[in-house]
């Protein structure tokens, strides 16, 4: 099932799923896990959550990355730093509720802890754990979580986190695949600005050289997608 939300700017497209993340906490009778992405929509996100952070009660939600970069949890390029920065430091959280992904580890060791970790805490259907909710990005390339197109077969790995690399920089990150991807109840695309026109389209659309982009391969097995677009991202759809 495939949802398009499109909104005139950046800001009421971060309003607009932040309201469902509202939504989606405050009907959850116990534990709601979410993946988090990085990037500058989801920072504005982060920013208006902290602004309705009297609206939800942390104490249910817990946080996890669907990608991080091999980098120290301060670096600048660091998905969790900027989470910190923009959400993490302006609400009452529990520490436990927090699951980043170490990046400052090697990269093999940061996989396979962040792997048991998701196996050990996150309910789990068909030995797969089920995300109440992942927030995925989309990039002018296709890509999504750390999955390029270059690596496009990494998005059908057997493992739950792979470790994926840049396409130009050969930065190491860790990323989550297909199969955990897919089998979340929600996923949400959020993507701004004109330099996304051509993937949204040609992923929304199934046309251009759409299969050749990790983004076209979100496909929920049993949860529903999204698409929150702003007005410049969505003006070839």
């Amino acid at each position: 099932m495939k949802e398009i939300v499109i909104k005139e700017t950046k800001r009421q497209v971060a309003e607009t799923m932040a309201e469902l993340l509202c939504n989606l906490v405050r009907e959850a009778n116990n534990t709601i896990n979410i993946a988090l992405s990085g990037g500058s929509t989801p920072s504005l996100l982060f920013d208006i959550l902290a602004e309705k952070k009297a609206l939800i009660d942390w104490n249910k939600v817990h946080f996890w990355w669907g990608d991080e970069r091999c980098v120290s949890p301060e670096d600048d390029e660091s998905n969790y730093a900027m989470t910190k920065t923009h959400l993490l430091s302006k609400i009452s959280i529990p520490q436990d509720n927090i699951h980043r992904i170490k990046g400052e580890m090697s990269p093999e060791y940061a996989r396979i802890e962040c792997q048991a970790e998701l196996t050990e805490f996150i309910p789990m259907l068909n030995n797969v754990p089920v995300f109440d909710l992942i927030i995925l990005g989309m990039g002018d390339d296709g890509h999504t979580a750390s999955i390029f197109p270059h690596e496009i077969e990494l998005w059908n790995s057997s493992e739950l986190c792979v470790v994926a690399n840049h396409p130009v920089s050969g930065q190491k990150r860790i990323s989550f695949t297909g199969k955990l991807i897919n089998s979340a109840k929600q996923v949400c695309f959020l993507v701004t600005g004109a330099s996304k026109a051509q993937p949204v389209r040609d992923v929304i659309n199934r046309e251009g050289n759409y299969k050749s982009l990790p983004s076209s391969l979100v496909e929920p097995y049993d949860g529903k997608l999204y698409f929150f677009l702003d007005k410049e991202a969505a003006s070839l759809i």
